[in-house]
């Protein structure tokens, strides 16, 4: 199991992502050098 460390960067990928309510393709690697919060939230769109 993964467990991330202080100073341990995120592998880049890509996801879609709600960005000013539209739905887009992001790259982690866009934001390199930038602080990022992701917030993730696996059931959301799901009724479960």
């Amino acid at each position: 199991m993964f467990c991330a460390n202080l100073d341990d960067q995120a592998p880049l990928f890509s996801a879609e992502a709600i960005i000013d309510g539209d739905i887009k393709k992001m790259n982690l690697e866009d934001y390199r050098g930038k602080w990022v919060i992701l917030f993730f939230y696996p059931s959301d769109f799901t009724f479960v």
